[in-house]
């Protein structure tokens, strides 16, 4: 079996290879924290539009039920009126 010598352009080849991996590394931490801010900001928006969506539903339900008691309200005195008519009509 040979044994190959390490000639030092071969150590510089592999020098330079090495600093560029650990640069990539490098950007590569530096985009995986961005990513994870991004994240993060997603998940805090969801959370607000989740709230809001909530607040909405909550509100539509409350104007739902005032309106149907203004409804009631509306068909008690309608009820009123025409009974008022009847009772004039009748004299």
């Amino acid at each position: 079996m040979a044994v190959e010598r390490w000639t030092d352009v071969m150590v510089d080849e592999l020098a330079s290879s090495v600093s560029e991996m650990r640069e990539s590394m490098g950007e590569m931490r530096e985009s995986m924290g961005e990513m994870r801010e991004s994240i993060d900001g997603l998940r805090i928006t969801a959370q607000a539009l989740l709230q809001l969506a909530a607040q909405n539903q909550r509100d539509m339900e409350l104007i739902k039920q005032r309106q149907a008691e203004s409804d009631q309200r509306f068909n008690i005195l309608l009820e009123e009126v025409r009974y008022l008519i009847r009772r004039t009509d009748g004299e």
